[in-house]
């Protein structure tokens, strides 16, 4: 079976959608396929579908959900020997769904970043940009973007997020101790924008533009950021970004780079 969570919910076996219509059964595929080959819980997808106020019928409603689901597997065409059971499988306690491994894009997205990380930790920065920006890619929007969530999978995908967020600030750093100065400009631009308050894009953008030779829209940038976290939050930029700030103001092209800590 192929999954993509990151983004719209899509899962085909043998080239044949089976994401359900119905909002709770697709909570309860996408929660599975998350935990791929580990056991979910019964009380973990109650949980997640009705939250505290689980009803009477929880247990038999929740089969009758897994048995919709084992029957969109079953009308596509079957491997040999291996039946819906094989497939969602039921265990003590709860239930798995047994996958081969690499088709779940959320797997994928974790071994690429984890890869990536070990080649910008080795100073192979060039790999390292290679495979984060391959993780990156294949988010096609927010993850699970057309999934009803529960309590379980909102922290799921706030956590694939911040991953993805985290990737995304690695793969930058990587591409800076590149020399990739102007080439990443008009992306740091787009997320200071959205991001206002980010102080790590905005350190990013001021060490692009600097060495770029635009140090006077670092210092701009480094005005928007402050400027909206005196308002927003009343607070200063942290001790940090005031040194770049002052790297970029002297002309010191030492500090400005240690500062930012991508050099």
């Amino acid at each position: 079976m192929e999954i993509k969570l990151l983004g719209p919910l899509t899962a085909h076996e043998q080239g044949v959608s089976v994401v359900p219509s119905a909002a709770k059964p697709r909570q309860i595929l996408a929660l599975l396929a998350l935990q791929a080959e580990h056991v979910v819980t019964v009380p973990t997808l109650m949980a997640e579908i009705w939250g505290e106020r689980i009803p009477r019928s929880a247990s038999t409603t929740l089969q009758t959900y897994i048995l919709q689901l084992r029957r969109k597997i079953a009308a596509t065409p079957a491997e040999p020997a291996r039946s819906a059971k094989d497939v969602l499988v039921t265990q003590f306690g709860g239930y798995l769904l047994r996958v081969q491994p690499g088709q779940i894009d959320v797997q994928e997205f974790e071994q690429l970043v984890a890869d990536g990380r070990s080649a910008y930790d080795a100073t192979d920065y060039r790999t390292a940009s290679r495979l984060l920006g391959n993780a990156l890619a294949l988010w096609q929007g927010p993850a699970l973007v057309d999934v009803r969530t529960g309590s379980m999978l909102e922290l799921e995908v706030l956590r694939l997020e911040e991953n993805r967020m985290a990737a995304l600030e690695r793969r930058i750093d990587a591409d800076l101790r590149l020399g990739r100065h102007a080439e990443v400009v008009p992306e740091l631009r787009v997320l200071t924008a959205r991001h206002p308050m980010h102080e790590r894009f905005c350190a990013q953008l001021m060490l692009a533009l600097h060495r770029s030779g635009g140090s006077w829209r670092a210092l701009e940038a480094y005005q928007r950021l402050r400027g909206a976290l005196v308002t927003e939050l009343g607070l200063e930029p942290s001790v940090s970004l005031r040194q770049l700030h002052h790297a970029v103001l002297s002309g010191d092209t030492v500090m400005d780079q240690q500062t930012a800590g991508v050099d």
